[in-house]
């Protein structure tokens, strides 16, 4: 006992020192080393100090890490204890509960102990519940602190079970569960009578002034609902409803003190799932229980406080918030509980209505959810009924009228009439505002609490996106409301404003109606319903309503940018009502040209306002042409003659004709290959005649330093970026995937390679200039080159501030397509034509790279014409020839925009000289550069990468975390890489792995050589080059080493197709390596907790090669037998466990649990994700997840299991 002091002694010092923020650094680490190794040590000594360190004598921070030490003990070291010691424990360990029935003991540790229970009868099983059971019956009716005890164990033993704990897959889950299912029957009761019992106390106790004595029942009230809610996730609901906890919970909402927690078990229950078993009709029974009281709680706040902006208290509104989440839950599942009761189903609906016109917006966007959810079934489930007129004057006023034929239909009555889609588009299209600065604007919209940016856990975008969605389900039913509504919105304002301007107010209106009307038309015309389905007199109300707001757009003289940008995208807004009305789309079109050539074309525009509202203009006219579809086909001539005459006039920019020739590609789609043909000439032949020309590339592309010439010329140099950039538009925009198939083009000659590719033809006399220019541009950054440019070229090279805000996560940089940022924030536009400067060239410098890279991965595509057609020698060059010097940002985009398609598309008879020519020389780079970088990284602290920066004084913290975001972004690029090459699609030689019985031990006669897999697979092909597979090899083996969790999931996809090829080869050098280097580096890749989340995947790797390749090669079984904690018996026991069973689920389990005990537990990646599944109080509400109830103070402190690592 004496040495057993000491080391409690010495525990309790080291940790107070790893607590003590005043500790060193050294001190801290040395102590928690200390604490790790007593844990690891003697299992006897462990319990022994653990005891001694949760005597009352010790202070708190003590006890709770002596309640950890012995959990994990529990967790995971209980199958070292004898069958004698472990009962002795358990006994130690019931009894301190009996220590902790103090009134003065303080919550956590209540907690941990009630902990420490659970963890031993989920060890023990079934056997020792049953016995605890009625022990922990009796002592719950000692007293308030007891029944609190009583309760805890109740709340951790369930919800620990429930929660996915791998080290509890299996039987002895099941017959744990089993065990509680068949205690229910005194469970459920028990907590019934604690609920009761201790409120009616907690009341008289008050009423007494006994405050004391009241907090302890509402302690054991507080512990019998968090049980309950343990229960709530699996219990048979109607057992809920037998010992009345429905009742109980339902009671207790009318309770301040308790009725977070009561919303807490709404809100569980209404989340179950309806059983199909004969239990069905008790469990619609229940569920209408559920409903009736959720709905007089819901009732009683909407009377007590209506639907209009009032003064309450925060909480009332934080409890009616958790009262219509529940509803909405339970209404999205379970209406078919209530829908033969027309009644109570009406009643729902008019509370439902009333929170979503609620002002207060946490309460609208709870009861929104539930009108999405309802509208979508009506809708795509097709239980949607066209209304009928209600006979019944209170239904009719209410909006909720259905005939008695409706209400016996399966699903919803009929309930979306005229009256309450208004109601649906009313709320939305004011919502669709944020809280605006306007003047004047907020006092009017004071009848609603705005979305705002002060709001935790929420987005606009993502709200936004559900007030779209149910603006186009109503759309979808009621078109003629739907339109009818935005219309008269819209005229309202218009009314109020001149033809020339708009007030601020009202700009911003008519910016929050714009995508109502967008959704409503795209809805109509292009959304769940047929337009032929509506009657002739539906299509001529809608032709009217769109015609008169068609004609008061166009007949607006708006020329301010802002309001000539907001205009168009009226206009393109109503692009699919164009299809079935032609002769609105000429009056459209000559608008949008009428809009573009009233913008000034200044060339010296700093703020460029004008010039970005042109190119905004432009792409209205390529939004129309994707929903207009054939409608702009007849105008196709006119529009090209307005394109020549505007661009002859000087009046139209590159950039700007750019789009236009999209929006033309957009509309030649629509008629199939053959207008895109012939468009693809108009667009192309022009730029073909610059572009071969032989004396730009000589004088610019003959050396790298001609680029510095070039930059001295900003027309051409600008000129030149405008046609890589349509190339690439081009390529986006054609091909057989975007074009309209018909009868005059088969779809059969879709797989004839590039006979089935407009674009093909032209990629002869595209892409050579294209390759010299990026080969030029990549020696820039060679150190012979480099030493000799001018300063200005030097610093463009580097990194902008926008890109490295991007990497830091910083500021909103969706930026305009074809824009880039300044070094001082402000906005420059790349349809440029005026004088370079040092951001200039650098902003041409990326986007001729990201472009360039862009045409050439989609010219792959094009297969016959790119493969064949084109010189892989000179690409190769190109591409590789300095790509030691290249940047981690370039060398990602290379491999992710060119190296990818390449290989995706590579035909198999010519990966030799394209896939190795490529795949070679970035191998071996990446292969150094990744390791030094790694290496510098996880030794220093800092990655080095040959990336440079701009303006880096006072940034040396957020330096390193760029330089550390470039290494992991490369890292998980060639990762990528890795896992396309072992992509099924790109080996379809490689077969399919029988499940064994027992371990493989195949004669390698049966196998095939390695050759065989060379044409059929691209792994096959990978390790047949030598030159290739040995430097992949080293990459994806040290990738297990480094601390990044997404490029271990990556190399372990690749890895698998290496481990299925190693099994299905007959190749000894291979399966050396996978047996051996593979299985080492697996279990090591295990002792880092970056790999939880690839855990499983890891694991399978291990036991496929075990499986597998055990009986060709020694190897795992010599690696398995040097961990540290097993033995040869451990061994055998679990190669006979394997022999036992076939099921791949289960060979994994059991050689995750051989790994743990080998390792003495560890392995960080199976252990770590205890933490990740811990059971804990304390949570943070969100509107994009499920929320809970709000919790005293005493649990803000870590309890129960969530404190064990």
């Amino acid at each position: 006992m004496e040495g057993g002091s000491t080391t409690a002694e010495n525990v309790a010092a080291a940790i107070s020192v790893s607590l003590d923020c005043a500790s060193s650094p050294d001190a801290r680490r040395s102590a928690v080393g200390y604490l790790e190794s007593v844990k690891a040590g003697d299992i006897r000594v462990l319990a022994n100090t653990s005891l001694l360190l949760i005597r009352k004598d010790c202070s708190s921070e003590i006890r709770l890490h002596g309640f950890k030490m012995l959990q994990h003990l529990v967790r995971l070291r209980w199958h070292e204890f004898s069958i004698q010691e472990c009962n002795d424990f358990a006994k130690v360990a019931i009894s301190l509960i009996m220590e902790m029935a103090n009134p003065h003991e303080e919550w956590a540790l209540k907690s941990q102990s009630t902990a420490l229970v659970a963890e031993v009868v989920r060890r023990e099983g079934v056997v020792l519940w049953q016995e605890l059971l009625p022990s922990l019956v009796s002592l719950s009716s000692k007293g308030p602190v007891e029944a609190e005890l009583v309760a805890m164990v109740l709340r951790w033993l369930p919800e620990d079970i429930t929660v996915h704990n791998e080290d509890l897959e299996g039987e002895r889950r099941r017959v744990l569960l089993r065990g509680l299912t068949e205690s229910l029957t005194d469970i459920l009761p028990l907590l019934y009578t604690l609920l009761e019992n201790h409120f009616g106390a907690t009341l008289t106790e008050y009423n007494r002034q006994q405050l004391d004595v009241a907090k302890r029942h509402v302690a054991a009230v507080t512990a019998a609902l968090n049980a309950i809610n343990a229960y709530a996730e699996w219990a048979p609901l109607p057992d809920f409803a037998k010992y009345r906890l429905i009742h109980g919970c339902g009671f207790l909402l009318s309770s301040p003190e308790f009725r977070l927690h009561a919303c807490e078990f709404f809100k569980l229950v209404s989340q179950r799932k309806r059983p199909h078993d004969a239990t069905a009709c008790e469990y619609d029974s229940a569920m209408t229980n559920i409903f009736q009281v959720l709905m007089e709680v819901a009732g009683d706040f909407l009377n007590k406080y209506g639907t209009f902006a009032v003064t309450a208290d925060e909480s009332e509104f934080e409890f009616a918030e958790r009262i219509c989440e529940s509803m909405a839950v339970l209404g999205s599942s379970h209406m078919q509980c209530i829908t033969q009761d027309w009644n109570m189903t009406s009643r729902f609906l008019q509370l439902m209505m009333g929170y979503f016109q609620h002002y207060k917006f946490d309460l609208h966007f709870q009861a929104l959810i539930f009108w999405l959810a309802l509208m979508r079934g009506s809708v795509f489930k097709g239980k949607y009924v066209v209304p009928t007129i209600a006979t019944d004057p209170a239904s009719e006023n209410s909006g909720f009228g259905s005939t008695q034929a409706d209400r016996e239909k399966k699903g919803l009555p009929n309930f979306v009439n005229d009256d309450i889609c208004t109601v649906f588009l009313d709320v939305s299209l004011q919502r669709m505002v944020k809280k605006s600065s306007v003047p004047g604007y907020a006092s009017k919209a004071d009848t609603l609490e705005l979305w705002s940016d002060e709001f935790d856990g929420s987005d606009f975008s993502q709200y936004r996106s559900r007030l779209l969605e149910l603006i186009k389900l109503v759309a979808s039913q009621k078109p003629v409301v739907a339109a009818g509504m935005v219309s008269q919105r819209l005229d309202i304002i218009l009314k109020n404003s001149s033809q020339e301007s708009v007030s601020a107010e009202n700009l911003s209106l008519m910016e929050s109606i714009q995508p109502g009307l967008e959704a409503i038309v795209s809805a109509i015309f292009d959304g769940f319903t047929n337009l032929n389905n509506y009657s002739s007199e539906i299509k001529l109300q809608l032709h009217g309503i769109l015609e008169g707001l068609l004609h008061q757009l166009l007949s607006l003289k708006w020329t301010e940018p802002p309001l000539a940008v907001l205009l168009a995208h009226y206009l393109d807004a109503l692009g699919p009502y164009l299809k079935i009305s032609m002769d609105s789309v000429p009056p459209v079109i000559n608008k949008l040209f009428e809009l573009l050539t009233s913008l000034p074309l200044m060339m010296k525009d700093p703020s460029n306002i004008a010039r970005h509202a042109r190119l905004q203009i432009c792409t209205s006219f390529i939004r129309i042409a994707k929903s207009a579809h054939t409608s702009l086909l007849p105008l196709m001539k006119g529009i090209a003659d307005t394109m020549a005459l505007l661009q002859a006039e000087g009046r139209l920019l590159r950039g700007e004709h750019n789009l236009l020739g999209e929006a033309f590609l957009v509309m030649a789609s629509s008629s199939g290959i053959q207008q895109q043909q012939e468009v693809l000439v108009w667009l192309l032949e022009p730029l073909s005649k610059q572009w071969i020309q032989l004396e730009w590339q000589k004088a610019f592309l003959s050396d790298p330093l001609g680029l510095t010439r070039l930059f001295s010329d900003p027309q051409l140099m600008w000129n030149i970026f405008h046609t890589v950039t349509f190339f690439e538009k081009a390529l986006k925009r054609s091909g057989h995937n975007k074009a309209n198939w018909n009868a005059q083009g088969s779809s059969s000659s879709i797989n004839d390679g590039s006979a089935a590719h407009p674009i093909s033809f032209h990629l002869s006399w595209m892409l050579p200039p294209l390759i010299r220019l990026l080969h030029n541009i990549h020696s820039l950054w060679s150190p012979t080159i480099a030493q000799v440019l001018t300063g200005e070229l030097r610093a463009a090279k580097s990194m902008s501030q926008a890109e490295q805000a991007s990497l830091l996560g910083e500021g909103n940089l969706k930026l305009l397509k074809g824009t880039h940022t300044h070094v001082d924030g402000s906005q420059i536009d790349m349809h440029k034509e005026e004088d370079t400067n040092e951001n200039d060239i650098r902003n041409w410098l990326k986007g001729i790279r990201d472009s360039g890279y862009n045409v050439i991965g989609l010219s792959a595509n094009c297969r016959d014409a790119f493969f064949n057609g084109l010189d892989c020698s000179l690409l190769s060059m190109a591409l590789m020839e300095n790509i030691q010097s290249m940047d981690f940002r370039h060398i990602r985009q290379l491999i992710h925009l060119v190296l990818i398609p390449i290989v995706k598309s590579c035909p198999a008879d010519l990966r030799v000289p394209w896939i190795e020519s490529l795949l070679h020389p970035l191998f071996l780079h990446c292969q150094q550069a990744l390791s030094c970088s790694w290496s510098s990284l996880m030794h220093e602290g800092r990655a080095k990468v040959p990336d440079t920066f701009v303006n880096l004084s006072g940034m040396e913290l957020k330096l390193e975390v760029m330089e550390e975001k470039l290494l992991r972004d490369f890292t998980r690029e060639i990762c990528h890489l890795f896992s396309v090459l072992a992509s099924p699609a790109l080996n379809p030689g490689l077969p399919a792995l029988e499940l064994p019985g027992h371990l493989n031990r195949t004669e390698s006669s049966s196998f095939n050589q390695l050759d065989a897999f060379h044409s059929t697979s691209m792994i096959g092909f990978l390790m047949t080059r030598k030159n290739l597979a040995l430097p992949a090899l080293k990459i994806s083996i040290e990738a297990f080493t480094w601390t990044d969790g997404d490029a271990v999931a990556k190399v372990a996809s690749f890895y698998g197709a290496v481990v299925l090829l190693a099994v299905s080869a007959d190749n000894v050098e291979l399966r050396e390596f996978v047996a051996k280097d593979l299985f080492y580096a697996i279990i090591q890749s295990l002792f880092l907790d970056s790999n939880v989340l690839n855990s499983a995947d890891l694991v399978g790797l291990c036991r496929e090669i075990y499986v597998y390749l055990s009986g060709r090669n020694t190897a795992p079984r010599q690696i398995l037998l040097s961990l540290p904690c097993i033995t040869e018996e451990d061994l055998v026991a679990f190669e006979d466990a394997l022999t036992k069973t076939s099921s791949p689920k289960e060979q994994k389990l059991l050689m995750r649990s051989l790994l743990q005990l080998g390792s003495g537990n560890k392995l960080r990646a199976l252990t770590s994700q205890k933490s990740t599944n811990s059971i804990t109080n304390v949570t943070v509400r969100s509107r994009s997840s499920t929320t809970v109830p709000a919790h005293s103070s005493e649990e803000d402190n870590v309890i129960g299991l969530a404190a064990i690592t």
